[in-house]
Order: structure tokens, then C-alpha cells, then sequence
């Protein structure tokens, strides 16, 4: 693993002491790492949303607004468990 060093506002250092006194972890890292991987899953989602009203956008004339796409994409990936 790699070792880095970050600045923290007290806010945020609260925050995550909070979370290691709350026993949901044992490390700052713990948090952070989680934080990260929860971030990088919402941002796949995001990609794979943005995908799919490109594609859309592409394919011709549609008669949904792209609120309509956007939450019927949402809907799929409930319904699939990646939402």
C-alpha cells in the first residue's frame, strides 16, 4: 500500500475520529479508503449513466425528456443492485 501524508480541516478530522470512536472502523485510513471506494463506484454509475444518454442522444429522434432517461436509467440499475 501506499503511504500518504493529507491535511485535514477540524471539521473533517472530527468527522472521521467520530467514525473510529463509533466503532464502524479501527483507522482513519479505514475510513478514507472506504470513502474513496464508495466515491469511485458513484462515479462508474455516473459514467455508465452519462453512456447511456449519449447513446440515446445519438440513436435519433426520442420523445423522452432527458429527466425521463436519466431516471429510467436509475430505475435499471435499482432494479439491477448497482443503485
Amino acid at each position: 500500500m501506499t503511504r500518504q501524508s493529507i491535511t485535514l480541516t477540524m471539521p473533517n478530522d472530527n468527522w472521521l475520529k467520530n467514525q473510529i470512536q463509533s466503532k464502524e472502523y479501527t483507522s482513519k485510513s479505514e475510513v478514507v479508503n472506504d470513502l474513496i471506494r464508495k466515491a469511485r463506484a458513484k462515479q462508474g454509475e455516473i459514467e455508465f449513466i452519462q453512456a447511456k444518454l449519449k447513446k440515446s442522444e445519438n440513436s435519433g429522434f426520442i420523445i423522452q425528456s432527458s429527466e425521463e432517461i436519466l431516471t429510467e436509467f436509475k430505475d435499471e440499475l435499482r432494479h439491477d443492485g448497482k443503485l
